[in-house]
């Protein structure tokens, strides 16, 4: 039988708003993660430079590129193919007169295996991408890896437990999100940290797949029409495990590569056997289809 065990990998950074020195530390990582022996490594989330949806400036509108011939992307296919992983790559699209926050998935020999729009996007103080992003029209996807079928989704879309039971409804064995979330500007005294971490352990557990979930550490300052705005990214970066346990995790300073190994033929009969997939009535989730939760 064809060993289904997999390696997985988060990585975390402190990004600068320098293209070209992002991506080199990205590419430090990588090669650091598959140096500890993992199959599919995960980036944050925008990772080419600061995180700019803190403020809404048409100057920012400039940092967008197109899929196809993407300079990140075709590097990292280079390094995907060198190296033999598996990369999903976070990238702000171009498309016509529309913008996405994307993610293509490149496969262990370099192919780039289709792209991903982020489907949720947040607006609040700090987090205002509905100035830059539509809302993804590709749908929930499952990437067939040469080491798994995966699925990704971006920040905002890992607080939907909708997202990712679609995944794994489809045959996604990992879920993975990249990200990139941190202080509040308008309050500094809330923080999401333990409560974002508990959604995606609960998205591991109630669908029984390991998840990989990469964030960005570091203080960005981006100056807006009301003055500076400022975000402290909290990392926490982790890798939960099929009953949403955590088996690998980041702090909140520290640059990272957390690696995990999973069994997935033995976490696919341990998800059969708990029956929460032969139990589901979706005759009864029609609700599910509206926002006031009225009849369908």
């Amino acid at each position: 039988m064809e060993d289904r065990k997999v390696t997985v990998a988060a990585l975390q950074f402190a990004c600068s708003d320098d293209v070209v020195s992002n991506v080199s530390t990205a590419e430090r990582l990588v090669r650091a993660a598959h140096a500890k022996g993992a199959n599919i490594i995960l980036i944050q989330e925008l990772f080419e430079g600061y995180y700019f949806c803190q403020a809404q400036k048409e100057e920012f509108f400039h940092r967008a590129k197109p899929y196809k011939g993407h300079p990140t992307i075709t590097k990292m296919r280079n390094l995907a193919k060198e190296l033999g992983v598996v990369i999903p790559v976070s990238f702000f699209e171009e498309a016509n007169n529309a913008r996405y926050n994307s993610v293509a998935v490149i496969d262990a020999d370099g192919t780039d295996l289709g792209l991903y729009r982020k489907s949720h996007i947040p607006d609040g103080p700090g987090y205002e991408e509905k100035f830059y992003f539509s809302p993804g029209d590709t749908g929930f996807k499952v990437f067939k890896t040469k080491f798994a079928k995966i699925g990704v989704g971006i920040c905002w879309d890992q607080w939907f437990p909708e997202a990712a039971r679609a995944m794994v409804l489809q045959g996604a064995e990992i879920l993975f999100y990249p990200t990139a979330i941190g202080s509040e500007p308008q309050d500094q005294g809330l923080d999401s940290r333990d409560h974002w971490k508990r959604v995606m352990q609960g998205h591991a557990g109630a669908n029984v797949v390991p998840l990989v979930a990469s964030n960005r550490i570091g203080k960005e300052t981006i100056e807006t029409e009301h003055g500076a705005s400022e975000i402290t990214f909290y990392g926490n970066s982790f890798i939960a495990g099929p009953t949403g346990e955590i088996v690998a995790s980041a702090d909140d300073k520290e640059e990272a590569v957390l690696i995990a190994q999973f069994d997935l033929d033995k976490i696919k009969y341990q998800r059969c056997s708990w029956g929460v997939f032969r139990d589901r009535r979706p005759e009864l989730y029609k609700v599910l289809l509206t926002l006031d939760g009225g009849n369908a």
